[in-house]
């Protein structure tokens, strides 16, 4: 059990869980305000990209050097953490919700936690740790200025902001989901 409370102090997850809660709660708080109507994705979108760029900070250690010399196998821990991450993302604005705002379906939010954190952990193999938040950054900043979807070049851009069930942001965000935590598994966050 100690192994697990230093890796969690190392991974910096007591931070990292605090800013998930922090921003479910605060998405949960302007959705009772009426920001956003009803069935507005924009809103549980932030949240959700939110919670997944305050988890990438625990995707690098404090020494990667260390972290690369260790005796255990890294690849199932690596890509247990990513998916441990997303139910953690994904449950706390479900649990927000739950309080009485209805944001989102259940589909929507794992949908799109498992493409957001699959994005962030693409971005940490990439570009390591303290820069993975930039990618779902980005395409959230895009998904939120883009015209609407018409083409399936769009819908896949807009992937995050679609309704649950529609292919093209179903099939974008099990791809980024699978080649973001097999990238990060297998290679580990970049120096």
């Amino acid at each position: 059990m100690r192994w697990l409370t230093l890796y969690a102090r190392s991974r910096q997850i007591p931070a990292s869980l605090a800013a998930v809660v922090i921003s479910a709660v605060a998405v949960w708080a302007l959705a009772r305000n009426g920001s956003g109507g009803p069935g507005d994705p924009r809103l549980p979108a932030l949240a959700l990209a939110t919670g997944t760029m305050a988890a990438s900070i625990g995707l690098s250690g404090q020494d990667l050097a260390l972290d690369r010399t260790a005796a255990i196998r890294w690849v199932p821990r690596r890509a247990a953490h990513v998916l441990l991450c997303g139910a953690v993302v994904g449950t706390a604005l479900l649990t927000a919700q739950a309080m009485g705002e209805d944001m989102a379906t259940t589909a929507f939010v794992v949908r799109d936690s498992a493409g957001l954190m699959g994005l962030v952990a693409l971005g940490a193999a990439l570009s390591g740790g303290r820069h993975a938040w930039t990618l779902p950054f980005a395409w959230l900043s895009f998904s939120f200025f883009a015209p609407p979807p018409t083409s399936v070049p769009m819908r896949v851009a807009s992937w995050m902001l679609l309704p649950p069930g529609t292919a093209a942001g179903t099939w974008t965000a099990l791809v980024l989901a699978v080649v973001g935590t097999a990238a990060y598994a297998v290679a580990g966050p970049r120096r």
